[in-house]
């Protein structure tokens, strides 16, 4: 059974990194992979349960002595349901509200145009102070929001300036590899981070860790990038207002409107680790009231604005129609996939395969970056959450090898290069990071092309920050 539900997660990425081929949605695949490999545990449980989890489920029989007077398979079963299921929801849960009201604050700043503010200060046309440009800002705008959002917002940039497609091209790739380095320094400049930082593997430590790596992921493709351009770029003709399906909207609002729309949101996420550092509440009841703020403040809004037409307000009642729960659903079915294979004890075996064969931290940090290059790195770093438990730094002192369990702590050299090496490798492929396949589908980026003229820049790039975390670490 073990073997089954191996081959079933395997055969589950294939089809997830296959997407665009099957043309079967990731979503779909990955809560069918979630759910069957549940159904599978369920009878593979009497054979593991004690080996696995002995403790936690002695306890539950325990607080439970109903159960007592039942044969061992029965009390299992319940243990999976009322118990494991349970906890995994929980888990999964606190997640997906996390990403739920991200994803409606970032929505609704930009329906409201709030991001134009950053994009309409750009003036400069030579292509390298450009690019320049554009990365920086990307690097910055991925931390504060996220790498995928600010993606979607700077390639529209591009369209916008930039008219001939290669050149955009070329923008665009350098787009992907800094929003991607920018996201993996902040709590929540990436998915992954967002699931390190929730599941309490990282604090809002990570900034000052792994800024300068990060800095230097970005730089060095610059670097290189910059000397495959000169001269001017030609100057699209398109507006951007074109594309813009809330273009009327955004003329009978006031530009203070729209600004103050842009302050309340961009503010709540950055206020986010504040919240949590301050009340030790989980992240999302911080992002959750966020959201009931700016609900309230442009319920107000709008109600003062008798002037409009009510379809053209886009309340967030109505925002919420376009937050794409296809991406909700995808983290669901990996999250319980993944979750079944650690109640399973397959992700304990996986970490003590690798310890052994790879005993440094930085080797399998650096080697779990090179594989989200080719799988999805959301179900990577939630395998390495499954392998390594986050552990007490007064019980590391007691155990076999202190100095290399201390990697392990919250907050611990593991974690840290696992959020960079897990956010920037995913830039190596255009299908590596979602920012990637994004910015793939936006501008009908061949795969060749990106793997020919980018992915080789992007690892040396991946490979000099991994190298300046390390040198880090040792001088510091």
């Amino acid at each position: 059974m073990i073997y089954a539900m191996i081959l079933l997660f395997i055969a589950g990425y294939i089809f997830i990194a296959m997407e665009h081929t099957v043309k079967v949605n990731k979503a779909g695949v990955a809560l069918l992979i979630g759910t069957l490999l549940w159904v599978l545990y369920v009878y593979l449980a009497p054979d593991t349960v004690l080996i696995v989890s002995p403790d936690a489920f002695n306890h539950f029989v325990q607080t439970h002595p109903e159960l007592q007077l039942h044969d061992f398979n029965t009390q299992v079963r319940h243990f999976v349901i009322d118990h494991q299921i349970l906890e995994s929801i929980g888990d999964i849960a606190e997640m997906l509200f996390f990403l739920l009201a991200a994803m409606t604050i970032v929505e609704f700043i930009d329906v409201h145009g709030g991001f134009t503010y950053i994009t309409e200060k750009i003036t400069t046309r030579k292509k390298r102070q450009l690019l320049w440009l554009i990365a920086l800002i990307t690097f910055f705008m991925s931390a504060i929001l996220d790498n995928l959002t600010t993606t979607i917002v700077m390639i529209m940039l591009t369209r916008r300036i930039i008219s001939e497609t290669r050149e955009r091209w070329l923008f665009g790739s350098i787009i992907v590899i800094a929003a991607n380095s920018g996201g993996a320094w902040s709590p929540i400049g990436d998915v992954t981070t967002i699931m390190l930082w929730v599941k309490g593997n990282v604090t809002t430590a990570i900034i000052p860790q792994l800024f300068f790596p990060s800095l230097v992921s970005t730089v060095v493709p610059l670097l290189v990038a910059q000397f495959l351009l000169k001269g001017s770029v030609v100057e699209a003709e398109m507006s951007l207002s074109e594309e813009r399906e809330n273009a009327e909207l955004l003329r009978h609002m006031q530009k203070n409107d729209r600004l103050g729309i842009l302050v309340f949101g961009v503010s709540i996420l950055i206020l986010s680790p504040v919240f949590k550092a301050v009340t030790h509440l989980p992240p999302f009841i911080g992002l959750l009231l966020g959201v009931s703020l700016l609900w309230i403040y442009t319920e107000i809004l709008y109600n003062r604005k008798n002037q409009l037409n009510e379809n053209l307000k886009l309340r967030v009642s109505k925002v919420l129609g376009r937050i794409d729960f296809s991406t909700l659903m995808f983290f669901l079915g990996i999250l319980l996939a993944v979750d079944a294979l650690q109640s399973a004890g397959i992700l304990q075996q996986a970490s003590r395969f690798m310890a052994q064969h790879l005993p440094n931290v930085f080797a399998q940090g650096y080697t779990i970056g090179l594989l989200s290059a080719i799988v999805d790195n959301v179900p990577l770093v939630a395998a390495a959450i499954g392998m390594y438990p986050v552990l007490d730094p007064a019980a590391v002192s007691t155990m076999a090898d202190p100095l290399f369990m201390q990697n392990f702590i919250e907050d611990g050299v593991f974690w840290h290069f696992l959020a960079y090496c897990a956010g920037v490798g995913g830039s190596i492929l255009i299908i590596g990071s979602a920012a990637g396949v994004v910015f793939m589908g936006l501008e009908k980026v061949p795969f060749g092309w990106y793997l020919k003229r980018i992915s080789l820049i992007a690892l040396l790039g991946y490979t000099f920050g991994a190298g300046a975390y390390i040198l880090q670490q040792a001088i510091f």
